[in-house]
Order: C-alpha cells, then sequence, then structure tokens
C-alpha cells in the first residue's frame, strides 16, 4: 500500500487538495508542489530514497527514472493525475475521480506471464532483386541474411548489372526459389521451398544449382519487400515478420531498421490462460463451438479434436477469443480475468465512497490513453465525471466487464474503439450487454479526433446509476448472472440476440426417442439423464449453446432459444422430457422406455427371422439379465456350447497304464 503521494500541479495548472483527497483515499499527501522536474527536484529525490511513495506524474518519467537510477534506487511508481482528471474544462468535483484513480493504482496486480524467445539474426528478405540486395547490404554487417529470388519472375533469371556487382564479396546469402509455405514467429519461423536452388558464384560467371523440391528451412525473422499478398493473416500481428510497400522508400527504411535490432533475447507475452477440459468444440466428431476459430485474427487457434490448441507464439493478444468463449477455457490473462473485474470495482467503489455519484467509465487502450492526454493539453479534457480505465485489449473487454461495470455503480459505459480491434466482437459483446442489463447504457465511440471525443462525452446524456450497487465474483458467467439480478430484478427471462452463449435447449417430445446420445456428448454437463426413469433433464444456467446436442440428435428433435434465465430454476435440473419405462416380462424390472419397447415388438415379432418364434420375440420385452437368461437355456441356444469333457485325474491315467 502507497504511504504517501507526492503532488505536483504542473506549474499551478491544475487544482489539488491534499487535504480532500487524504481524507477520501486514507494515504498521506505532501504539500502541492509545482515544479518536481526541475526546481523541486530535490523532493522528487528525497520521496524516491524513501521509497514508500508514489510521485503523481508521468509527463517526466524518464527524469524521475534517471534520477531514481543516480540516487541507485528502484524507479518509482508514477500516476497520472493531470491528463486525466486535473486538466478539464469541468468545474466539477475532481475529488472523487482522483480518488477512484489513486485507488486503482494500489491495486496489487500480477504481472502477466511470459517466456524468452532468442533471435540469433537470421533473416530471409523476399522482394525483387534490386531492393532485397540493397538491403541485404545493409543488413549484412548485423544479421545472418539470406535474399530469396522468386523462381517464377523474369528479374531472378536475368539481375540487373548493378545486383550482380553487389554480389561480389558480398556477406549473405543468394538463393532462387518459391517459397511454398511459411509457418511460425520471431525465432522459428519454419520455412518451405520449392524449386530451390543456390547461387554458385565461383568463376567469372554466376549460376544456379540444380533445383530440388520440398526443401525445408528455418529463420528467425523474414523482411517482406514484395508489396501484393502478405505470407500471413494480420501481418502487422506476426511478430519477427517485417512487411513494407517496396514503393515507399520511407517505409522501407523503417523495417530494415526495425530488423536490425531483432537479435537477442526477448520477452513474448502469453496473453491466454486455456483449460482444454472445458472447451465445447467438438464430441465424437460432432461439432460445436467454433467462435474462437472463426474471430482469430493471427491464426494461432486450431482445431485438435475435441478441443483446440492455441500457439503462444502467433497469438498477438487480441483478446476476442476470451470474450467470446462460452465455457471460460479461453481466458485473458495479461492481467488475469479476475483483475479487470477488481480494477473495475474498485474505481466505482473509490468514486462512490469518496461522495461522488454516477460516475461513467470511459475503456482505452494505450492509443486511447493518448487521446486523452491530447485532449486534456490542447482541449477541454474529460468531464469530472468520466473515468478512464486503460485495458491492453479491447476486444477482451466483453459483456461480462460491462455489466460488472454498469452493476458496480458506473451510470453508463463507453468503449473508445481502436483502429486494430476486431469491430465485430466488440459489437456482438455490446448488443449482448445490452440485452442483459445495459440498454441504454453502453456505447462504442469510433472517434480518431481528440476534441471530438471530449465534445461526445461533454454531450452525452448520463442514464441514472443502479441505485444499490454490487459486485458479482466468480466466473464471467457467473458474473454476468449476477449483475443482470441486480440489473433487471423484475425480469426472469431475457431474449438473447442469436449466437448468445446462453439459453434453453427445445426438445420435441413426438421426434425424441430418449436415446441420450446428447446427454453422452454435452461438454458442461446441462443435459443428463435419470438411472432409474427415462427421463432427459437439463439445467439451463450451464448450457453454453454450443450446439453438439443438435448436431448428435439422431432425430432431429432438439433446437435452442437464446436468453437468459433469471429464475433459481435455472440453476437445477429440469425434465424436458420423460416417458413411462417398460417393465420386464420375466422380473418386472423396469427398463427402456414403453412405446419404443412396444414399437420395436411391433416391427420384429413374426417379422424377422431372428424373431420369428413366440418365445424369441418374447426376449425384447426383456430386460438385459432375463434376455442373457433365456438365451442360454433356450433350444439351439447361441451360447450353448458341446458337452464339457469329463474332468481326467491322477488315477485315470495310472489306471490306464495297469490296463495296458
Amino acid at each position: 500500500m502507497t504511504k504517501q503521494l507526492i503532488l505536483c500541479d504542473c506549474s499551478g495548472t491544475q487544482p489539488l487538495n491534499p487535504e480532500a483527497l487524504s481524507k477520501a483515499t486514507g494515504l498521506g499527501c505532501s504539500a502541492v508542489h509545482s515544479a518536481l522536474c526541475t526546481t523541486q527536484a530535490e523532493t522528487a529525490a528525497a520521496a524516491i530514497s524513501a521509497g514508500d511513495s508514489v510521485i503523481c506524474c508521468t509527463q517526466e518519467k524518464r527524469f524521475f527514472a534517471d534520477l531514481a537510477a543516480e540516487l541507485e534506487q528502484p524507479e518509482p511508481p508514477l500516476l497520472d493525475l493531470r491528463d486525466r482528471a486535473g486538466w478539464t474544462a469541468d468545474t466539477g468535483n475532481l475529488i472523487p475521480k482522483m480518488s477512484a484513480l489513486i485507488a486503482e493504482a494500489s491495486l496489487d496486480i500480477a504481472p502477466g506471464k511470459s517466456l524468452d524467445v532468442t533471435s540469433e539474426g537470421l533473416c530471409l528478405i523476399l522482394g525483387a532483386p534490386d531492393l532485397a540486395l540493397a538491403a541485404a547490404e545493409r543488413l549484412q554487417d548485423v544479421l545472418g541474411v539470406t535474399v530469396l529470388f522468386d523462381a517464377d519472375t523474369a528479374d531472378a533469371k536475368a539481375p540487373a548489372a548493378e545486383p550482380v556487382n553487389l554480389l561480389s564479396g558480398r556477406g549473405f546469402d543468394v538463393i532462387r526459389g518459391r517459397l511454398r509455405r511459411a509457418k511460425g514467429a520471431l525465432g522459428q519461423f519454419q520455412l518451405s521451398f520449392d524449386a530451390l536452388q543456390q547461387l554458385d558464384a565461383t568463376g567469372r560467371q554466376w549460376s544456379w544449382t540444380p533445383a530440388r523440391d520440398g526443401a525445408l528451412s528455418d529463420c528467425d525473422l523474414i523482411l517482406d519487400l514484395r508489396g501484393g499478398t502478405p505470407l500471413f493473416p494480420a501481418p502487422e500481428k506476426r511478430e519477427g515478420y517485417l512487411r513494407a510497400d517496396p514503393k515507399n522508400p520511407q517505409a522501407v527504411a523503417d523495417v530494415i531498421l526495425t530488423a536490425s535490432q531483432l537479435v537477442g533475447t526477448f520477452e513474448k507475452p502469453l496473453y491466454l490462460r486455456h483449460e482444454p477440459l472445458l472447451c465445447a468444440h467438438s464430441r465424437a466428431s460432432q461439432s460445436g463451438c467454433s467462435k474462437c476459430l472463426d474471430h482469430c485474427p493471427t491464426s494461432a487457434i486450431s482445431s485438435a479434436g475435441d478441443q483446440v490448441s492455441i500457439d503462444p507464439m502467433i497469438c498477438a493478444g487480441c483478446g476476442a477469443c476470451a470474450a467470446l468463449c462460452p465455457s471460460g477455457a479461453i481466458t485473458y490473462d495479461a492481467p488475469a480475468t479476475d483483475a479487470q473485474f477488481r480494477r473495475i470495482q474498485t474505481l466505482a467503489k473509490a468514486y462512490l465512497d469518496a461522495g461522488g455519484h454516477g460516475p461513467r467509465l470511459l475503456v482505452v487502450c494505450a492509443r486511447g490513453s493518448e487521446m486523452i492526454s491530447l485532449a486534456a493539453r490542447f482541449g477541454r479534457g474529460l468531464p469530472a465525471d468520466v473515468v478512464p480505465l486503460e485495458v491492453t485489449a479491447l476486444n477482451a473487454f466483453g459483456h461480462a466487464e460491462i455489466l460488472a461495470a454498469l452493476a458496480a455503480g458506473f451510470a453508463d459505459v463507453s468503449i473508445l474503439l481502436n483502429p486494430g480491434i476486431d469491430r465485430e466482437v466488440q459489437q456482438t459483446e455490446l448488443d449482448l450487454a445490452l440485452a442483459i442489463g445495459g440498454a441504454g447504457k453502453a456505447r462504442l465511440l469510433d472517434i480518431a479526433d481528440p476534441d471530438m471525443l471530449s465534445d461526445a462525452l461533454y454531450d452525452a446524456q448520463t442514464p441514472p446509476p443502479l441505485a444499490v450497487p454490487v459486485r458479482p465474483m466468480g466466473s464471467r458467467r457467473q458474473i454476468t448472472r449476477q449483475a443482470a439480478m441486480a440489473l433487471q430484478p423484475e425480469a426472469q427471462h431475457l431474449p438473447l440476440p442469436a449466437q448468445a452463449p446462453y439459453g434453453a435447449v427445445l426438445v420435441d417430445q413426438d421426434s425424441c426417442t430418449l436415446c441420450l446420445s446428447c446427454v453422452s456428448l454435452c461438454p458442461s454437463g446441462a443435459l443428463g439423464d435419470n438411472p432409474d426413469l427415462p427421463q432427459l433433464r437439463f439445467q439451463e444456467e450451464a448450457c453454453l449453446q454450443c450446439g453438439i446436442c443438435a448436431s448428435a440428435c439422431p432425430e432431429d428433435a432438439i433446437s435452442f432459444e437464446p436468453r437468459l434465465n433469471l429464475d433459481p430454476a435455472a440453476l437445477s435440473q429440469v425434465v424436458l422430457h420423460e416417458e413411462e419405462p417398460f417393465a420386464c416380462v420375466d422380473c418386472g424390472a423396469l427398463f427402456g422406455v414403453k412405446s419404443t419397447i412396444e414399437k420395436i415388438t411391433e416391427k420384429l415379432a413374426g417379422k424377422h427371422a431372428m424373431f420369428a418364434r413366440p418365445e424369441m420375440a418374447r426376449m425384447i420385452q426383456m430386460c438385459d439379465n432375463c434376455r442373457v437368461q433365456a438365451q442360454f437355456h433356450q433350444k439351439d441356444s447361441p451360447l450353448a456350447g458341446a458337452e464339457r469333457p469329463k474332468v481326467r485325474t491322477t488315477e485315470d491315467y495310472l489306471s490306464k497304464r495297469r490296463d495296458h
């Protein structure tokens, strides 16, 4: 817990009230300074040396980092109160908002996990010979470069004079062929070539070795200067794959500079947590949920039988799969999902505890935070009741997070879109949140201008917040349900958009034969049976609407109704379909379904060779034990064998010898 806040009003440009802040947050506050980064640097140095303070300034983070290094102290924690709160045209009370920002910054959030990726600088350059060779010449001293000429282009067969001159005394390799396949990411690209030829530069004239197909190789990074179709989906998100328009010299120069820096060991964030046993992708070759597969921009997710497989090296951390996953098999982990809910609830609670009313949440990514800073410096800034929350991945902020914010006391939630996100995923999650309990209380802001962002927030009508805030706990599904009950206390069944991960299973009782194939394949256990009676039972709260049961039903008797059932009965099993059991004609034990046994008897008794005789047809109406007994004792029983031979003893062998 931070013991003291070191306040600075940035040359008197923002109002700060240390007494009110200290009372609202329970933390000590320094006197208000005006120039911690210049004339009052000794105060900052003392705070850094004490090691128990947070400096409320992020603009001069480099200065404070250098100062800490001079003092041989760790870098101090920094907090931005100025751009997010202090610099504003709103004359309202800023203490609740500042208190909320301070409380969130005080949370102990575990850092995300990562793994080390090593790049030795092996680089493959693709492109027209003139451009590719020029790039190779610039990179040959820092990278291990190989230039690939496309075997299908005329330029590759007859390079111009200038590239030939570059080949003399080169510090890189040149090959020719067709790149058939590339996969992987920084430090571990795997390549496959056809018609591969290596350059033989011995003698007065250079030549190519004989071509061969199916050649394999590895590299650490790929520099693609071809233009046209990229090698990978979402190429800007594939680490180690650098691509530039060959007609743009500045772009080419930029990627060459970037490539020169990609040597060494790098930390690769592990964005996702994956629990394969919870996955509802498939069961017994019956297809189910494929939402993560459909929306992964980098193709990091692939089908692996009943579950999906995630390649952490390719995953770019957009978070769409975590928001869409109905079962919780995939959750965002940078930071963890529960940490996100803690941040939301902490912001709301601190704001309300400090005397504020009806706060509004503005969810942004790093680009959005830059827009907030620009709006604060050059425009009106944010309204006093708008609390910003920066997240790593906007797409991971789904319907559960929106509803949790509204339940915690936020009057509305605005999500500032980023050009790199999946707009369809964000809209889908918003629509679901609006249908469950956020009608008129959540929206997407597709704005790229800081002043327009301020205008949109100042001009918006603030809806009334929840009178009695709640702070749901548990999984995303559990939090959604608890938030919905708080936001819609009178509702029982909320209709939802198609493809929602909540809903009911509907069974056509005239078609259902109670074969229970759906029960055996249900990945969440929402469908169950009764071991004592022919029943199909259903627990709606557990249903993922994955569709496996409908795919597996041989009678096409199953359909779905997207909805959120807030009735307590949704937490228990209810009977969807049941029939009268059949009593064994021999022992009276209950087994099977009466209508099914009677139907089979009608179709087979006396009409099929195996059931031609009455005693054979009667076996259809027997339980398993009685049927085995009847088969064993019947005439010409298939279970009967020849008479067992008499057991021979030692006396039998001895008497036979005496007789001889």
